[in-house]
C-alpha cells in the first residue's frame, strides 16, 4: 500500500468525467487499498480515484472509522428525502461551505472482484457517496454550495 498525492482544485484531472472499470485484478485491489490508505492518512471520509489523478469511476467512504464502502462504477439509482450540511473536500482545503443532498441513496456498484453489490444509506454515509460519485463526473462540492455558513 502506498500514500497517494491528492491532486488540489485546479487541476484538470478534477474536471474529468471517468471511465468505467472493466479489469478486475490485483492492480484494482491495490488502488483501492491505496485509496483508503490515503483517505484515513488525510482525515477524510471518502476519497475518489479521480483525486489522486486515476481517471476511473472507484471511490471510497468510511464515515465511521469502522465500515469501509469501496465502489467500484457505482451508480446511484433512487434517492429519498433532503439534508443541508457543510462539506469540505481534501481537494480543496480550508473551502467549506453548505450543500443540500439526499438524506438517503440507493447505490449499485461492484467491488473489487466484480461481484454487483446494493446499499441503502441515509445521512452522513448518504452525503459522502454523493460527494465521492460527484467527483467521478468531474464535480465538485463548491459547484453546489448554497451557504457559505
Amino acid at each position: 500500500m502506498a500514500l497517494r498525492n491528492i491532486l488540489k482544485l485546479g487541476d484538470p484531472n478534477l474536471r474529468q468525467k471517468c471511465y468505467e472499470v472493466t479489469i478486475f485484478n490485483e492492480k484494482l485491489g491495490t488502488m483501492l487499498d491505496d485509496l483508503i490508505d490515503t483517505m484515513f492518512a488525510a482525515d477524510g471520509v471518502g476519497l475518489a480515484a479521480p483525486q489522486v489523478g486515476i481517471p476511473k469511476r472507484i471511490c471510497v467512504v468510511c464515515v465511521d472509522e469502522k465500515t469501509i464502502y469501496e465502489l467500484v462504477n457505482p451508480v446511484i439509482v433512487k434517492t429519498a428525502g433532503s439534508q443541508k450540511g457543510q462539506e469540505g473536500c481534501l481537494s480543496i482545503p480550508g473551502e467549506h461551505g453548505i450543500v443540500e443532498r439526499p438524506k438517503t441513496v440507493w447505490v449499485e456498484a461492484m467491488d473489487r472482484y466484480g461481484k454487483p453489490c446494493k446499499y441503502k444509506v441515509s445521512d452522513l454515509t448518504a452525503v459522502a457517496f454523493c460527494h465521492e460519485i460527484d467527483h467521478l463526473d468531474g464535480k465538485l462540492f463548491i459547484d453546489k454550495i448554497i451557504s457559505n455558513d
